[in-house]
């Protein structure tokens, strides 16, 4: 199943209430089992035959980027995953299985994977499926004129990539079309994270005989993409409103089988108005706003559930451009220097924010792995608990001085300077939440304004920072870290995703130990992971806040749902038990 930063005290939109609220000594660190949560709803009702499943797709208007290989917003992701199922399985730990689509064999001696896909079964639309639909997702990502952000370093790990990208070679050479139904890859690298999902083994299929005939600049805005996409999961599309609605219809064709209710009926809510919606039985299904669960967790006609998050949110620096498919740094800007980042991180009570606007459901983040990667996560990192004196004390002794008496520092060179600050709009506590960050730096001595005065609204938020809008110095976001917790396609010099533009040879070469074919063994593996956070830390390209726990809303005439990651649900499994959903 498919798994929003936002309030609970009323707070309006004053800095000087929220300083009121973070006023005294950091707090300790909350622990996310302050709150236990079950995975999958409760029901023995009797099921109803048929019925449509209403998903309220909770925040701002979705962008609409059907497709794979091309969507980089979660609201899509969220949409795709009615229509569309990843290539292969896999289980809790993310490690690749043979509950998924196509069955995976691992050929470490010779750096090859082999994919298989059953015989028989069929896209949305009816066609075929073959191997040739896993084979088109590398063609499309690897070209020259593909717009999308999945052109990493886990695509030109695989042999030939490189020179198809470049237009050296019209094929890719490292992939080897066995029969129908079976492809063999072949690597430069083999590491471990080639077991994880996400972690090297591309997991996309798309319908080479539908896409296949639009140029790859091309596709990104096509019609077959946009408003009329085909795929080979429970759902298919029959309507797009875009930005407020999906309607689907069961796939017939599923290789799951037909599913058992007759559709989902997906509409944009507000964060605003989600709960009530909720509560009312308007809707059956919701991710609701953690900072907000003291006021829906008792509510009688739905279930909550909940789980860790392979996410995070993060407070990120612009410290260069991405140019020529790779991140650039910028020595000569002000927030290049690492102690001024150090600074600002010590400045800000993620403790606090954590337990009093989000009840214990997010917690103060001490790196960029997130704790559900238990065999790779730093647990004695204590990352940068508050502490505004010792912030103050970075700064001067980086020679940061308010030579001018105004309560800002200037910059080493003596010249004042001002950080434009990007942040998303949505729910109440979005406002004094980014009021709050600059409150804190305006009193560690550091002048930090939203661009344009306001805060930005989802798509031109991430437009922006995809842009490198030269307004933007400093950002407020969030990744997601998927099936892999190598931070190749994260932070590394040629990956997309890599907001912040930070690269430097030293942070080169401990990626290239965790991509190692050494990183096979288990010893090398976390030792490489230690290094990598201990450095990245120390540098602080990003500021990790806060960690998750994620709480989806399940009205009670659901059955069969489960949010926990690699659970042996599906979608086709999902039962309803009353036509209409209950309403409080």
């Amino acid at each position: 199943m498919r798994k929003s930063l936002r309030k609970l005290f009323v707070l309006g939109a004053s800095a000087l209430l929220l300083s009121s609220v973070f006023t005294g000594p950091a707090v300790a660190t909350v622990s996310a089992q302050s709150v236990q949560l079950s995975t999958q709803v409760s029901n023995e009702e009797e099921s109803i035959e048929g019925g449509v499943l209403r998903y309220a797709l909770v925040g701002s208007p979705f962008s609409g980027v059907l497709n794979q290989m091309l969507y980089d917003a979660n609201p899509d992701a969220i949409i795709l995953g009615f229509i569309q199922d990843g290539l292969y399985g896999y289980d809790e730990n993310f490690l690749i299985d043979d509950s998924g689509f196509a069955k995976i064999e691992f050929d470490r001696e010779n750096k090859q994977v082999t994919i298989k896909i059953p015989e028989g079964q069929k896209w949305s639309d009816g066609e075929p499926i073959s191997i040739d639909d896993v084979i088109f997702p590398y063609y499309v990502i690897g070209h020259k004129d593909y717009q999308g952000v999945r052109y990493s370093e886990a695509l030109t790990n695989v042999v030939g990539m490189e020179e198809y990208h470049n237009g050296d070679a019209e094929k890719i050479s490292g992939l080897e079309r066995v029969d129908d139904y079976t492809l063999r890859v072949t690597y430069k690298n083999f590491p471990n994270s080639m077991l994880q999902a996400g972690g090297g083994v591309l997991s996309y299929i798309e319908p080479e005989h539908y896409l296949k005939d639009i140029p790859v600049g091309e596709l990104l805005d096509h019609e077959k993409v946009r408003v009329n996409p085909v795929g080979m999961g429970a759902f298919r599309i029959t309507k797009v409103v875009p930005g407020e609605s999906v309607t689907y219809e069961a796939n017939e064709y599923y290789w799951k089988g037909k599913p058992k209710i007759d559709g989902v009926q997906l509409d944009v809510v507000s964060d605003a108005t989600a709960i009530a919606e909720m509560q009312a039985g308007r809707y059956d299904v919701a991710s609701l706003p953690a900072d907000q669960y003291e006021v829906y967790k008792d509510s009688t006609n739905m279930q909550i559930l909940g789980d860790v998050q392979n996410a995070f949110t993060y407070i990120g620096f612009k410290l260069g451009k991405f140019e020529d498919d790779k991140n650039v740094t910028d020595e000569t800007l002000v927030q290049s220097d690492k102690a001024l980042r150090q600074a600002m991180a010590y400045a800000i009570d993620n403790d606090a924010i954590g337990e009093r606007f989000y009840n214990g459901l997010r917690w103060r983040a001490t790196s960029p792995i997130t704790p559900n990667f238990k065999e790779y996560f730093d647990a004695s990192s204590e990352g940068y608990p508050y502490d505004m004196e010792k912030a103050k004390q970075i700064l001067a002794d980086a020679g940061y001085k308010d030579a001018d008496g105004d309560g800002f520092v200037e910059d080493k060179e003596g010249k004042p300077f001002t950080l434009g600050f990007a942040s998303m709009s949505g729910g109440e506590i979005a406002q004094p939440l980014a009021e709050y960050y600059m409150q804190q730096w305006a009193e560690l001595g550091v002048k930090v304004e939203l661009v344009d005065g306001q805060l930005m609204e989802f798509n031109a938020f991430y437009d922006a920072i995809k842009k490198d809008e030269p307004k933007i110095q400093v950002f407020q976001a969030a990744f997601s870290i998927g099936g892999d917790p190598n931070p190749t396609d994260l932070f590394g010099r040629e990956a997309a995703f890599n907001f912040s533009r930070w690269t430097t040879d030293e942070h080169e070469k401990l990626l290239a130990a965790l991509n190692s074919d050494e990183a096979f063994d288990e010893e090398f593996r976390k030792n490489a992971y230690k290094e990598w956070q201990t450095y990245f830390m120390d540098e602080l390209p990003i500021i990790p806040t806060l960690y998750r726990y994620s709480v989806v809303a399940v009205n009670n005439r659901v059955k069969n749902y489960d949010i926990k990651v690699g659970s042996d649900l599906s979608l086709a499994d999902l039962e309803l038990t009353a036509e209409e959903p209950y309403a409080q």
